[in-house]
């Protein structure tokens, strides 16, 4: 049998293996590709949009050596193709991740240091690996809203608590910053939202100051809590209209406000979320948590490493998580320094303080 017949046999969905050199061929979505059969094993692909493939390569294609640098492979690109040399299984999960990143910016999403980050991460899943085997799931989960569209997870971790958040009525997330915590949860909460499965949004957080003293503050309530909230408002303009969000607050539909302000309430058909929860003490953990309503959802988030509360008084967080966690309507995921997506330095810094506590055990 001659090479071209033999590829027309063997040709899948796509790829295709050939004895003699590499010739690309049409890939159902993105990109045409070739594998030659060879140790170690060569991948070309060509991308039929010139931009995007520059999007995907990055700035002097700082996207391929961060992918080469995590998968162990070689790669070089030349125009709209990139030729990817390694061991068979890394270089078809490095094919994987250029064809999701030429995806998502055909779509008009980033391919920035984290989306990259976040297709590794998706490309090594089991249900990649393995996409019709039981159990498994070929992509992590998403989070959509009108503004932002598709938010895919990065992790498995994240992947997890979107798992959580659409499952349960109260889900706690504990981990160290930069992992996405309150970003995802205001994400979340904003499409309940928009799909009208919650009538309103309650984000709030422990008015505690970090280790300082601020005293006192001018301006009248809003001015002086503030501050406190802003990394609330930040992800929340994040997934909404910036008019819409100012409209919301007028109008009651969207509050922010320190958690001493839920004292007394009842939070009926509302996505509430209790952002940095390590910071609130026993009793005010339960009061919060029993503020819950019909028809609500509920998401509490924190850092159990980074408590500003004076010493010897207990994290409501670490508190809560104790008696509740094993209850089957509440929801809990935890999230390690390996999870950060915030930068790659920030996650070697959580690394390097981890090491010192355990050190000091």
């Amino acid at each position: 049998m001659d090479p071209a017949s033999r590829n027309g046999n063997e040709e899948t969905a796509d790829l295709k293996t050939q004895e003699t050199s590499p010739t690309a061929i049409a890939a159902p979505a993105a990109a045409s590709l070739t594998l030659r059969e060879s140790k170690p094993a060569e991948i070309a692909i060509a991308f039929p949009d010139n931009a995007a493939a520059s999007v995907v390569f990055g700035h002097y294609d700082q996207n391929i050596a961060r992918i080469e640098r995590s998968l162990g492979v070689s790669a070089y690109a030349n125009g709209n193709q990139v030729v990817i040399k390694g061991p068979k299984e890394a270089s078809e999960q490095a094919r994987r991740v250029f064809e999701m990143l030429y995806e998502r910016v055909k779509k008009g999403q980033p391919a920035d240091e984290g989306d990259v980050e976040g297709a590794i991460a998706e490309s090594a899943y089991a249900g990649v690996l393995f996409p019709g085997a039981e159990g498994l799931k070929d992509s992590f989960g998403v989070v959509k809203t009108r503004k932002r569209g598709v938010v895919r997870a990065r992790n498995a971790a994240q992947d997890r608590y979107l798992a959580a958040l659409r499952k349960h009525e109260l889900v706690f997330a504990e981990g160290p910053a930069g992992t996405g915590k309150t970003w995802l949860a205001v994400g979340h909460a904003v499409s309940l939202l928009e799909q009208g499965l919650v009538e309103r949004l309650i984000l709030s957080r422990p008015a505690v100051e970090a280790g300082e003293r601020l005293g006192f503050l001018p301006g009248d309530m809003k001015e002086k809590v503030d501050p406190y909230l802003r990394p609330i408002y930040d992800a929340l303009y994040d997934f909404m209209d910036g008019r819409m969000v100012e409209r919301g607050i007028q109008t009651g539909m969207i509050e922010i406000a320190p958690l001493a302000f839920m004292r007394g309430r009842t939070l009926s058909k509302a996505a509430i979320l209790l952002d940095e929860a390590q910071n609130a003490t026993a009793m005010q953990m339960k009061m919060f948590l029993t503020r819950l309503g019909e028809g609500s959802r509920m998401m509490i988030n924190g850092d159990p490493s980074q408590t500003d509360l004076a010493p010897g008084q207990k994290s409501g967080l670490i508190d809560a998580v104790q008696l509740l966690s094993g209850l089957p309507r509440i929801g809990h995921v935890r999230f390690a320094h390996a999870d950060v997506v915030r930068h790659d330095l920030v996650r070697q810094i959580v690394e390097a303080y981890e090491r010192q506590h355990n050190a000091g055990k």
